[in-house]
């Protein structure tokens, strides 16, 4: 695979997902940039709103395992990374590997498990391994967590650490269809579930090919001021407690390099880093006294934007 190929991969997989899905373009485009940029994509939203189901055609529509972890208050670490039980046959343990031993794992309501069992994935998004009993397992490749949460109803939950936060890429949210859509979907599922008839348009190999030759997109030295600019930005301004970290700058980065290839390019434009900076960035502002408030977020990285001036000069490589 070249890096021009990677538009034709994100086309066909997206295809193949709106088969099920109608509407959210945006977001589906978000979560291929998301698995290109070996990133991890939380899906915030109310309940009803497709994100099951959005997680699901993309895992369907890729040739690669699958599992899915419902998270509730009485869930453990070891119900998620596996553990070692002993076999009396042959008088030793046997280490039996969890659910997160697979390509893409849907972490459904992951807000429901307590801030013991949600640690348990921080090694596993960071770092791409597990550690159990002092001993170190490698996870698969590609690697992809998908998360769910319900910001509505708060009884029995945990909210996420900023840690834990701070490792998906993005935090996207899908929000109701139009009149128009709502139509499609009643149609499309009317008879059947399209879901079940999904077939898989791409490999493992192909998503992996196509995650070690993002990097090669090309960011001009102005893009590259720009990106560093809006994330200084918001450590700036007088509501937010506090601004994107280094780790969110090069996240903005990798993103952007992914949705300039996706989109047919091999360089990043300013019109890139903008589409993400909500998505990869507004999760990792955190105002004083209004955690979680979705609608205050926006304004600040509206606020940012408008502040931050945007490169004029050509980004293509010289």
């Amino acid at each position: 695979m070249e890096r021009k190929d990677i538009q034709a991969l994100a086309k066909r997989v997206g295809e193949q997902v709106q088969k099920v899905i109608v509407g959210g373009d945006e977001t589906l485009e978000m979560m291929l940039c998301a698995m290109i940029a070996r990133g991890h994509v939380l899906l915030e939203d109310v309940p009803g709103t497709g994100k099951t189901v959005m997680a699901k055609s993309l895992a369907k529509s890729l040739d690669c395992e699958f599992a899915r972890i419902q998270f509730t208050p009485d869930l453990l670490p070891s119900d998620v990374t596996g553990l070692s039980v002993f076999n009396s046959q042959k008088g030793e343990f046997e280490f039996k590997p969890g659910p997160v031993f697979t390509n893409i794992l849907l972490a459904d309501e992951i807000n429901r498990a307590t801030p013991r069992t949600q640690s348990a994935l921080l090694e596993c998004m960071e770092e791409r391994q597990v550690t159990v009993d002092g001993v170190t397992r490698k996870l698969d490749e590609p690697f992809l967590v998908i998360a769910t949460q319900n910001p509505i109803e708060t009884q029995g939950t945990f909210p996420l650490p900023e840690a834990q936060l701070d490792r998906f890429l993005m935090k996207l949210r899908p929000g109701y269809p139009t009149t128009e859509n709502a139509l499609l979907i009643l149609n499309r599922f009317i008879e059947n579930n399209p879901l079940e008839e999904l077939t898989a348009c791409a490999s493992a190999e192909d998503i992996k090919d196509a995650q070690r030759l993002f990097s090669g997109a090309y960011v001009a030295e102005p893009v590259r001021r720009y990106i560093v600019a809006i994330c200084e930005k918001t450590r700036d301004l007088p509501s937010v407690q506090m601004g994107v970290s280094p780790r969110g700058m090069l996240a903005l980065l990798r993103a952007s390099q992914a949705l300039a290839l996706i989109r047919g390019r091999d360089f990043v434009t300013p019109d890139d880093v903008k589409a993400l900076v909500a998505p990869v960035l507004g999760h990792r502002i955190v105002l004083g006294g209004l955690y979680g408030r979705t609608a205050k977020i926006e304004e600040i990285i509206g606020e940012v934007l408008s502040a931050v001036e945007t490169p004029t000069e050509s980004c293509e490589r010289a």
